[in-house]
């Protein structure tokens, strides 16, 4: 255990303060256990690591971190370090990467319901689910979801100038003022462009240059390392869910023929079907839903969109199409905190009630006609004028 102290410290002395995700102030840190599930690079280990360093210091004994990849783990059971902690006066037990271990689910269950005066948090690729596995431990675990920067924690980390979150609501009702507070400390539309090509994974900052290489890297390591580790899938259905996810990066935003789309990877309807959701839970592509038609459609999608606008630029780094590039950059931004969904009328429909269209600061209200608390979401605007918005302040929300 010593080992695990020794490395556990040395990663506690390195760890920045300075900047910190928007989910660490809305974790219940008292709760007996917690999972917290995000996109590979969104910075889940780090998030630990800080709520660590703040409340216990440089070197507490009560208190162990640990990742469940290392290689200690090859010769060693996690329920045994558990044992030994808890009878050594351990009261904090943060198990990072735990789909890596086999049987987490059981022995966590175990953990739970031995020591329970250990409080326990754990974290895992988001295409984990902890109702899935050997064990149901939707009932026992309090679950969070770490979801890629917004362009408001881009501004305070890259310019270290920080903006209170908004509601939708708030920004509906008071852009102009909003925009206003938000223009006279800083020029968000000259952070904007660097936002939506490097700006969503806290990562970028080790190296600008080289991000969306290494952002291919990490897709590469999802789909290779993450999706067989949480779902045992075989390398040959891997080679098909990198042929879909290649597929749909050539065409977004893209409405499926699903029978098309299934010939054109090689594998049956409903494989098709689970290897979207896959990528979804993977934090690799939006699925846009028409809400209307009812549960039984809602595994069809109307329309597939990558994840984030780093990913369009990393997949086609020469000529992105800029009305895709805009139109993921408000989905991605709106579906943390609200329910995005497909309409006929406009581009996307947000929380069954208010009717939004995606475009440059030219675009016209034609589409909007006959529609009541209908929006246009604008790029290149400072400021925006009724219920014309700036695109760039949807990024204000988490």
């Amino acid at each position: 255990m010593k080992e695990l102290f020794d490395l556990f410290y040395k990663q506690l002395q390195r760890i920045d303060l300075s900047f910190q995700r928007y989910l660490l102030n809305e974790i219940n840190w008292q709760s007996r256990l917690i999972a917290i599930t995000g996109a590979r690079g969104v910075g889940k280990t780090t998030l630990l690591l800080q709520h660590i360093k703040q409340q216990f210091g440089l070197t507490p004994t009560d208190v162990l971190y640990v990742s469940l990849d290392n290689l200690w783990f090859s010769g060693n059971r996690l329920f045994d370090l558990v044992t030994d902690f808890e009878q050594q006066g351990g009261k904090w037990l943060f198990l990072d990467e735990v789909h890596k271990y086999s049987n987490w689910s059981q022995e966590i269950k175990n953990i739970y319901d031995i020591f329970p005066d250990l409080k326990v948090v754990i974290t895992g690729s988001s295409i984990l689910e902890i109702y899935r596995g050997n064990v149901d431990l939707s009932r026992r675990a309090v679950l969070y979801q770490l979801y890629g920067m917004s362009f408001r924690e881009f501004l305070a980390l890259e310019k270290k100038i920080n903006f209170p979150a908004m509601s939708l609501n708030d920004i509906l009702s008071n852009h102009i003022s909003i925009a206003a507070e938000i223009n006279g400390k800083t020029k968000p539309l000259s952070h904007f462009k660097c936002y939506l090509q490097h700006g969503c994974y806290p990562y970028y900052k080790e190296d600008k240059q080289f991000f969306h290489s290494k952002l291919n890297n990490t897709v590469n390591l999802i789909l290779e390392n993450d999706l067989p580790a949480v779902e045992n899938l075989e390398m040959y259905s891997i080679r098909k869910i990198k042929k879909l996810l290649w597929f749909i990066a050539k065409k977004v935003p893209f409405t499926p023929n699903i029978t098309d789309l299934a010939n054109e990877v090689g594998v049956s309807r409903n494989s098709l079907l689970n290897f979207l959701t896959l990528l979804e839970r993977a934090g690799l592509v939006n699925l846009l839903t028409d809400n209307s038609k009812g549960l039984n459609v809602l595994a069809k999608p109307e329309k597939i969109y990558l994840n984030d606008s780093n990913l369009v630029f990393a997949f086609e780094p020469n000529k992105p199409n800029i009305g895709n590039i805009r139109e993921t950059f408000f989905f991605n931004q709106l579906k943390v905190k609200n329910q995005v969904n497909y309409t006929k009328q406009t581009d996307f429909v947000i929380n069954g009630d208010y009717f939004f269209e995606i475009g440059g600061k030219n675009k016209g209200h034609e589409q909007l006609t006959g529609l009541q608390n209908a929006f246009l979401a604008l790029d290149d605007l400072e400021y925006g004028f009724g219920n014309k918005i700036p695109l760039w302040l949807f990024g204000m929300m988490y």
